[in-house]
């Protein structure tokens, strides 16, 4: 932990509900997709990065280059493999956020760890890590050959019911969706926050029975709901 971290006390309100939520919870309440009996599958931690700036609370996304093989132009928390050199998944996450965003990691305070889920499209075993941008640094891509854009989304514009809808997949799958920040959230990103702005009883009310149809993207690369 930053030796310049003001403490849990200096967190405002709604985000101590959050970061009340890490040991808190079983997979099952995240996602419908559990780690695979027995082990398997590769590694992965995201950061899910919550802080406030000029326009309120917020939380940090990318959105993929459209040029890549896997999930092209999909919108995503900074996040990847674990590497050897890795201690742990929050460290794996804080480097690979910097990695892609130029994140300053000593303005970051992680509040710890979500339960292991399963992504079986791409057989990710992903590790979300919740955590509060104390101290807020510029972001931006940094290779935009992997990452075109980089986004603080206001939860105000996440959570306004004219912002959400379902999202339906040639595959079958439907799950929740968000028009914010400028991005088309959907997928993984958007079932963990949605499921987490729920939990924290940070959500509004929204017509769930309204449908929005996918931006035309190669559709091989797109991840399932959690």
């Amino acid at each position: 932990m930053p030796d310049r971290f003001p403490g849990p006390a200096a967190q405002p309100e709604w985000f101590r509900r959050l970061a009340a939520l890490p040991g808190q919870l079983q997979a099952t309440e995240l996602s419908r997709f559990g780690p695979p009996p027995g082990g398997g599958g590769r590694a992965s931690a995201v950061l899910v990065l919550f802080g406030e700036s000029d326009h309120g609370p917020d939380v940090l996304l990318t959105q993929r280059a459209s040029t890549l093989r896997s999930h092209p132009g999909q919108v995503s928390f900074p996040g990847g493999a674990l590497d050897s050199g890795d201690a742990t998944p929050e460290a794996a996450a804080l480097r690979e956020a910097g990695e892609e965003t130029g994140l300053d990691p000593a303005g970051v305070h992680v509040s710890g760890s979500l339960p292991l889920l399963y992504l079986p499209v791409s057989d990710y075993v992903v590790t979300p890590v919740l955590a509060w941008w104390h101290t807020p640094t510029p972001v931006a891509p940094v290779d935009q050959d992997e990452v075109a854009t980089v986004v603080r989304v206001p939860l105000a514009e996440l959570v306004d019911p004219a912002n959400r809808f379902q999202v339906r997949h040639p595959s079958g799958y439907v799950g929740p969706g968000f028009s914010a920040g400028g991005l088309f959230i959907w997928g993984f990103t958007a079932g963990l926050l949605s499921r987490l702005l729920e939990l924290a009883g940070l959500d509004r009310p929204w017509d769930d029975s309204r449908l929005m149809p996918l931006p035309e993207v190669e559709p091989t690369g797109w991840l399932v709901e959690p």
